[in-house]
């Protein structure tokens, strides 16, 4: 019983088998106490700085003080009392402001090592330390009355993904803080042919939001040497309520970099667009390293049968959700970010590790703040999580989930090929039997009377209860972009080709009823030289040639056209299960590689009364049945006018090979 008692119990095992003699033993993570509300770890004043550590199995806590944020000796040091919850408290009398702090924990015999506590609102260079700031001395000039732009609803968003480094670091950019927050605050920005470039560039474009990769301060990239030009996706959190200071210009300044974090927002703010942030809740750099690992060893993650941790996450280690201080932590973060940064969305990082209770708690905990606040994330995990299936948030339990939208993986695959296979194509290759797959797509992965579900890649329910709980898109950072992708699986493919499949893949993406998402540089042609994960690549594969923009304008017309035609009508984004089902409608046709809806009845209170969108991925041109009257083309060979290209009446339309027709009555 003792044996199976410590295997249950990871945390307790650790400590006894380092020979404590004194320990606190709880029958399990659900005993641990907790603080009635919420609370601060640092919360300064002039007159005095408030210090909260949750540690409950601790027996002693000391507190430190440094001058410097890396480096040196403690300048004083404090024990913390104990108090009730779990929660150990002391106040360190006088102006503390500008100097670092860290935790210690001793468990039984053992110290746990310094960190700078779970909760850290401002820290030192790399992240090792605490720092005591005002935060209000952080906001710029006009920072309360920044305003996040419109957003009517969930519907009308449009996502455009994005890493800082990439997006400017070319010297082609014209931004002078490459790869920095600031450099998403310059106007003006042109590549050497005069294109415009950085926020002007989103602003042409027309997206409504910026997804920017993790930007919270991670592990990898060594802040004190950033000459060094390390490259990291940023999936390695160490501090998870803090920006990293590898963006900011000066990391040693624990102000500069949330400072310059806010400008970045406050700049897309004005410039009418809106910022999600990607969060990586799910695991951390490390175990040993992690601040929740030093301050309640075992607690924050999850552990196996036999007492070791589990690695659904495939990165070491998985974070315990659905235990109630993690969920908390998550939730408060979520607000946090909200409340201090005015973000305006979330991507959740294999959001399917997470239990669905917390994933509804952060949507609830949104909604009372901005109920236009989006949260999408990867329905999916790298193995199975230490859960019920039923109980996590995955793809399949979306419909329990309200407001909150995962990527589709059926429609990104049955375009391009399966994540599994970089060689193997799908629809946009001319594989047969991929048409359901889109079309299941097309409609937002919802129940839908034309999509034969037994013929859909991967799932053989409707996982969504409303379409915009889907994310729609064909790449992202993750894995090969557009143009390396239809490189690998059609050797040899010239550049006209290329084109074409790539317009006519998007063109998919945003006709569909789901949430449109586009990789950045992928509406310029860009390439990552044909690296799968380029997660740690140089410059040279991941940053963004801006001279892309001028040799391929056409292209960038094309995403551009996509994203006005989308704006401007309500059709194409109606946001609810039972107006897709009412309005859009698959014609007939005859053969495989080719998908053909219409939206009728003047959808969702178009200006149109009659949509018709035909996506033809042969190598031919293929001709389709309409509903007989006079129309107007929109979008036909590889071009888009909303003010119309040609003019058809009939009964037929011919599509010319590997191209999409829009048609309006």
């Amino acid at each position: 019983m003792k044996k199976q008692l410590l295997t249950a119990l990871t945390g307790a095992a650790v400590l006894l088998s380092v020979g404590c003699t004194k320990t606190k033993n709880f029958a399990s993570y659900a005993d641990y106490p907790t603080p009635a509300e919420h609370y601060l770890e640092m919360n300064y004043s002039p007159e005095k700085t408030d210090f909260a550590l949750w540690a409950p199995t601790a027996d002693e806590v000391r507190l430190s003080l440094y001058t410097e944020g890396l480096g040196g000796e403690a300048q004083e040091i404090y024990n913390l009392k104990e108090g009730k919850g779990g929660l150990w408290k002391c106040t360190v009398k006088g102006d503390k402001q500008g100097l670092f702090y860290t935790f210690a924990v001793r468990i039984g015999e053992k110290w746990m090592e310094e960190c700078a506590g779970i909760d850290a609102k401002a820290v030192g260079v790399n992240g090792q330390r605490g720092a005591i700031l005002d935060l209000d001395t952080t906001d710029p000039e006009g920072w309360a009355e920044d305003k996040r732009p419109a957003l009517e609803r969930l519907a009308d968003a449009i996502i455009y993904e994005m890493h800082h480094r990439d997006f400017s670091i070319h010297a082609t950019s014209g931004v002078k803080n490459g790869g920095k927050f600031l450099a998403l605050t310059e106007e003006g920005t042109r590549n050497p042919k005069g294109e415009l470039t950085g926020i002007d560039h989103l602003k042409e474009l027309g997206i409504t939001h910026v997804h920017i990769l993790p930007s919270y301060d991670y592990g990898s990239v060594d802040e004190t040497n950033l000459a060094a030009g390390k490259y990291n996706w940023g999936y390695d959190p160490v501090n998870y309520n803090v920006p990293d200071g590898g963006y900011s210009t000066n990391p040693f300044d624990p102000a500069c970099r949330i400072r310059e974090f806010k400008q970045m927002v406050q700049a897309l703010h004005k410039a009418g667009i809106r910022v999600v942030l990607d969060v990586v809740y799910n695991h951390t750099f490390s175990i040993d390293g992690s601040n929740f690992e030093r301050t309640v060893p075992g607690y924050f993650f999850r552990q196996r049968e036999d007492g070791s941790y589990a690695d659904a996450s495939g990165c070491g280690n998985e974070t315990a959700s659905d235990r109630e201080m993690m969920r908390r932590y998550m939730v408060e973060s979520v607000k946090y970010w909200i409340e201090e940064y005015h973000l305006d969305g979330f991507r959740f990082d294999l959001m399917g590790i997470h239990d669905a209770e917390t994933m509804r708690q952060i949507r609830a905990a949104a909604d009372e703040i901005d109920p236009s606040i989006l949260i999408y994330g990867e329905g999916w995990a790298a193995q199975a999580p230490q859960l019920p299936a039923e109980e996590l948030a995955m793809k399949a339990n979306m419909h329990t989930i309200e407001g909150v939208a995962a990527f589709s993986d059926e429609l990104r695959d049955a375009l391009r090929g399966p994540f599994h296979s970089n060689e193997q194509g799908a629809f946009l290759a001319g594989l047969e039997n991929m048409e359901e797959s889109i079309k299941f797509g097309i409609v937002g992965a919802i129940a839908h009377p034309q999509v034969d579900m037994q013929q859909v890649n991967y799932v053989k329910e409707p996982w969504a209860k409303e379409p915009t709980q889907m994310i729609s898109y064909v790449s992202c950072h993750d894995d090969m972009c557009l143009v390396d992708r239809l490189k690998t699986t059609l050797p040899g493919i010239d550049k006209k080709r290329l084109v074409r499949l790539d317009k006519l893949a998007q063109t998919a993406v945003f006709t569909s009823q789901g949430i449109p998402f586009i990789f950045t540089g992928e509406e310029v042609m860009r390439d990552k030289k044909g690296v799968h994960n380029s997660y740690q690549s140089p410059d040279e594969i991941n940053a963004i040639d801006w001279m892309l923009k001028s040799e391929n304008r056409d292209l960038f017309d094309y995403y551009k056209g996509l994203v006005a035609l989308r704006k401007a009508h309500p059709a194409f984004r109606l946001g609810k299960a039972e107006l897709v089902r009412e309005h859009l409608e698959f014609l007939p046709v005859e053969g495989s590689n080719l998908v053909a809806f219409r939206l009728k009845n003047n959808a969702g209170g178009d200006a149109w009364s009659e949509i018709v969108v035909v996506l033809n991925a042969r190598q031919k041109t293929a001709e389709v049945e309409l509903p007989e009257g006079n129309y107007t083309a929109v979008c036909y060979d590889g071009k888009i006018d909303l003010n119309g290209l040609k003019n058809f009446s009939g009964k037929r339309v011919k599509v010319s090979a590997e191209s999409a027709v829009i048609l309006h009555q």
